[in-house]
């Protein structure tokens, strides 16, 4: 076990007994990571912060549920997708879609690139955005496929869906997001 892990698990066995110096730690620790991974599903800054938020109090109050399988961050994790999926699902019940995201937006990139990290950065970027753009159900499967590393088995029970449905979800988005960055090109 990693020195990492050990802290970790000390300061997990710490929580357990209600210490709340060892909570923060924790927090500290990994909100970043937690606000990245809801906000690249659900899209909008404070409602990314209140997942996480809401993920991280799940967590505390369920830790006497953490056996240990998985390292204490890949378990908040699946609890901050969990909370993200269902905050969005619950979103997209009534739901308006903004004329932003129906409106093509197309930017002019006059600046000369010379540095070749500052262009796979801007690649990077551009995927990412581009990936925005995507259908709901597009983006969320890519995000947890592509970003996030879990297989099409993980991505169809956290999506409730067949694992053939998840395969062709993917493909159709990946797809999709071929075309959409080609036509930006």
């Amino acid at each position: 076990m990693s020195h990492q892990n050990e802290h970790t698990d000390t300061l997990v066995q710490a929580c357990l007994k209600g210490k709340q110096s060892a909570q923060l730690a924790l927090y500290n620790k990994y909100y970043k990571a937690m606000y990245n991974t809801a906000l690249r599903i659900v899209k909008h800054t404070a409602e990314a912060e209140d997942v996480m938020q809401e993920s991280f109090l799940n967590a505390f109050t369920k830790l006497h549920t953490f056996k240990g399988e998985v390292t204490f961050g890949a378990w908040l994790k699946r609890i901050v997708i969990n909370n993200s999926i269902h905050h969005y699902r619950k979103q997209q019940k009534n739901s308006v879609v903004p004329l932003d995201d129906v409106m093509y937006k197309v930017e002019d990139n006059d600046g000369v690139v010379t540095d070749q990290s500052g262009y796979a950065e801007l690649k990077a970027q551009k995927v990412m955005d581009t990936m925005k753009r995507l259908k709901d159900n597009y983006r969320v499967s890519l995000t947890l496929h592509l970003i996030e590393g879990y297989d099409y088995e993980e991505i169809s029970e956290i999506m409730n869906i067949s694992y053939a449905n998840c395969r062709t979800t993917i493909s159709r988005a990946k797809e999709s997001l071929r075309k959409k960055l080609t036509l930006t090109v």
